[in-house]
C-alpha cells in the first residue's frame, strides 16, 4: 500500500489496471517462480560447462627419510657407491620449502542426458513466463470488472438523483395545488412518499458506490483512506460476433495458460528422453598445468591431460525408476493439456452465450427506458392539465426508475461479458479497450 495523499486521486481505467498489475500479489509470486525456474535452468546448465580452477600453495615441509627406508644401515651400504660424497653428517630429518601452482580443467564433453535435462529446464522457464503473463490477464479482468461496477454505481447515483429532483418538483407542485384547494391532500401525501422512497434509493446507491470503491482500492493497492475519482464513463459499444471455431483458434494462439501448458508438455517429453539417455556413455576431459619446485629455487612445469569414457554397466534400479517417474509426469501433463482444451472450449461457449444474451437485454432495456420516459411525460402532461391526479405520474416515475436501474445493470453485465470473452481468448491485457469501446 502507498501513502495517503491529501489530494483526490483521479483514476482512468488504464491507470487502475496499471496500478493493479504493479500491486497484485499473484503477479509478484509468479515473477518469483519465474526467477526460481531461471535459477534451475542455470543449475542444469552447469554440468555442461567446463570447470576451471586455479590453486597455489607454498609451505615448509619436514620429512623423516627413515620412514621411507633411508636409515643408517642403508646409508652404509650405498656409501661405497659414492666415494666423493661424505655421509658422515647425514641426518634422516630433512626440511624443504616447496611452492607449487596449477590450473585444472574438468569438462563433460559428451552427456546427452544432461543436455536434454537442460533443454527441459529451458521449456519450464518458458512455462513460468507464460504463467506470469496469465496472472496479468486475470488482474486486468478483476480490476476492469471492479472499475466498471463502480462506474455503474455512479451512473445509478446520477439517475437516482435526477429522479429525486423530478420527485421534488412533483411534491412542490402537489403541495401548491393542495394549498390552493385544487387537489386533494392524498396527492400531496402520495408525492411525499414517492420523494422519500427515491431518497432511500439515492442513499443506497451512494453506499454501494463507496463500498465498491473500497474494493477497487484493494485491487489496485491504494490505501482505503485515499480519496479517488473515476474519470472514465460507463462505455457501451456493440461487439462484432465471431464463430466458435475462430474463437477457439485465437484462444489456442493467445492464451498464456495454454502456451504455458504446451511448454510443460515439451519439458515432460524432454525429461523422459533424458531418462532414457542415462544408459548412454559419457565422455569427460580433464587436465591441469602448473609449476612445482623449491621456494626461491628451480621450478619445473607439470601437466596432466586425460580423457575418460564412462559406460554405465548396471544401474538398472535407478534407470527404471527415473524412466517411470518421467513417464508418469508426461502422462499427467498430457492429461492436463487435454482437460485445459476442453475447459477453453467450454469457457468460450459460455462467454459467447453471456455476450449474446446480455447484448439483447441491453437493447430491450433501452427500449423500456424510452417507453417509460414517454409514459412519464404523458402522465405529467395529463396531471398538469388537470385531467388526472398524480397517481399515474408516481407510477410512471417508479417505472422509469426501475427501467433505468435495469439498463445500468444490463450494461454492466454486457461490459463484463465482453471482458470475460477477451480474458478467455487470452487478449484481455492488450485489447480490453477495444472490447469495451469498440475502438
Amino acid at each position: 500500500m502507498g501513502t495517503v495523499s491529501p489530494e483526490t486521486l483521479h483514476l482512468t481505467l488504464d491507470d487502475a489496471i496499471q496500478r493493479g498489475i504493479q500491486a497484485n500479489l499473484a503477479i509478484t509470486q509468479a515473477r518469483i517462480q519465474q526467477q526460481q525456474s531461471d535459477a534451475e535452468r542455470l543449475e542444469s546448465l552447469d554440468p555442461l560447462l567446463p570447470s576451471i580452477k586455479a590453486e597455489a600453495s607454498t609451505g615448509a615441509h619436514q620429512y623423516n627419510l627413515a620412514t621411507f627406508g633411508f636409515n643408517a644401515g642403508v646409508i652404509k651400504q650405498i656409501a661405497p657407491l659414492f666415494p666423493d660424497v661424505n655421509f658422515t653428517g647425514f641426518s634422516p630429518i630433512v626440511k624443504v620449502d616447496v611452492t607449487q601452482a596449477d590450473a585444472a580443467l574438468d569438462w563433460t564433453a559428451g552427456d546427452l542426458a544432461a543436455y536434454t535435462r537442460y533443454r527441459a529446464a529451458k521449456e519450464s522457464l518458458k512455462a513460468a513466463y507464460y504463467n506470469t503473463q496469465s496472472s496479468r490477464g486475470l488482474v486486468v479482468l478483476n480490476v476492469g470488472n471492479q472499475y466498471l461496477k463502480a462506474l455503474a454505481d455512479q451512473a445509478q447515483i446520477d439517475s437516482s438523483e435526477a429522479l429525486l429532483r423530478a420527485d421534488e418538483v412533483l411534491l412542490k407542485q402537489a403541495q401548491a395545488e393542495h394549498e390552493a384547494g385544487t387537489a386533494a391532500r392524498l396527492d400531496e401525501l402520495r408525492s411525499r412518499v414517492q420523494y422519500q422512497t427515491q431518497q432511500q434509493k439515492v442513499i443506497a446507491a451512494q453506499n454501494a458506490f463507496e463500498k465498491d470503491k473500497i474494493l477497487l482500492k484493494r485491487e489496485i493497492g491504494v490505501p482505503v483512506e485515499q480519496a479517488i475519482q473515476l474519470t472514465d464513463t460507463s462505455p457501451y459499444a456493440d461487439l462484432e460476433q465471431m464463430s466458435i471455431e475462430d474463437a477457439r483458434h485465437l484462444a489456442y494462439q493467445s492464451r498464456q495458460d495454454y502456451q504455458g501448458m504446451q511448454r510443460q508438455v515439451s519439458a515432460a517429453r524432454l525429461s523422459r528422453s533424458a531418462a532414457r539417455y542415462e544408459r548412454l556413455p559419457t565422455l569427460t576431459a580433464s587436465g591441469n598445468y602448473g609449476v612445482t619446485g623449491l621456494t626461491h629455487g628451480l621450478y619445473h612445469g607439470t601437466f596432466v591431460a586425460m580423457g575418460e569414457l564412462k559406460l554405465p554397466l548396471f544401474k538398472e534400479a535407478q534407470f527404471r525408476g527415473d524412466a517411470d517417474v518421467a513417464q508418469a509426469q508426461q502422462a499427467d501433463t498430457l492429461n492436463r493439456q487435454a482437460d485445459l482444451k476442453q475447459q477453453i472450449d467450454q469457457q468460450l461457449r459460455d462467454s459467447m452465450l453471456d455476450l449474446n444474451s446480455s447484448q439483447a437485454l441491453v437493447r430491450v432495456s433501452q427500449q423500456n427506458v424510452d417507453l417509460a420516459t414517454r409514459a412519464l411525460s404523458d402522465a405529467n402532461d395529463r396531471f398538469a392539465a388537470g385531467v388526472d391526479d398524480n397517481l399515474p405520474v408516481v407510477q410512471a416515475q417508479a417505472t422509469l426508475s426501475q427501467a433505468q436501474s435495469q439498463l445500468i445493470s444490463d450494461t454492466l453485465t454486457y461490459n463484463q461479458a465482453k471482458l470475460g470473452l477477451a480474458r478467455n481468448l487470452g487478449i484481455v491485457d492488450t485489447q480490453y479497450q477495444t472490447y469495451l469501446h469498440g475502438k
